[in-house]
């Protein structure tokens, strides 16, 4: 990685950092937080990979206003009783209880967690994260599996291989070996969320870049991708 980059277009300074890889396309990605990340070939010079930043200047500027709409973000969790976490589009209140045994169950429209010894909020995320990723690969697997169908014309069989992990910035990604990685804070969105990214991502595996073939195809398999997008930035936000 190199160290960020600046450009300005229209008043507006662009940040970008550049990632190098085995490949022979560049593509330029705005993450949610307005982070610019430009994934470029080996061999492609700094000078050219700025005259492409320059050429996606607006763009990029119109992603990021788009970002913007959606901050303040939602400030970090406490993980005390009271407050609310999100679990497939839905709040769910949180209650901690000392128990004898450690354990996550989501209860009538609450999140009740069992803690031995006390309360620690610590222990509390622990546990909380360790509910989710197990949900998480539950559900990411199924949804994949339905969206490989309509991706592929109804072909159940091929599915790409999923990887689930926290991911700092993106809710997804697709290798050039054809890996799907997906971020385990979606199964915090709701389904129709989940089918967006996923859908996103196989297109990739057809056109790596977001250009208007990548486009076409998403907009064929999921007509309504822009709206999912946006309720998904809207619930994650």
């Amino acid at each position: 990685m190199t160290p960020r980059e600046l450009v300005t277009y229209g008043g507006r300074s662009i940040a970008y950092e550049v990632f190098r890889a085995d490949r022979t396309t560049l593509s330029i990605t705005v993450n949610p937080d307005g982070v610019v990340e430009v994934v470029a070939p080996l061999g492609i010079a700094l000078e050219d990979i700025r005259a492409r930043i320059h050429r996606r200047a607006r763009w990029i500027a119109n992603q990021q206003r788009y970002f913007e709409q959606f901050l303040p973000r939602t400030p970090p969790r406490r993980f005390v009783s009271g407050e609310t976490h999100l679990y497939l589009g839905r709040q769910y209140r949180l209650r901690v209880v000392v128990a004898d045994e450690e354990s996550v169950k989501l209860n009538g429209g609450r999140f009740v967690v069992h803690v031995v010894g006390g309360p620690v909020p610590e222990r509390v995320e622990v546990l909380l994260g360790q509910w989710y990723a197990a949900k998480a690969s539950e559900r990411l697997t199924e949804r994949l599996e339905e969206c490989w169908k309509r991706f592929s014309g109804g072909c159940a069989s091929d599915v790409p291989p999923l990887r689930i992990r926290r991911m700092r910035s993106r809710w997804g990604s697709m290798s050039s070996s054809g890996l799907l990685t997906l971020n385990v804070d979606l199964i915090r969105a709701p389904r129709e969320c989940l089918d967006y990214v996923i859908l996103h991502e196989l297109c990739h595996l057809e056109h790596a870049d977001h250009g208007a073939a990548f486009r076409a195809r998403l907009e064929q398999v999921l007509p309504d991708w822009e709206r999912r997008k946006h309720r998904l930035e809207l619930t994650l936000a």
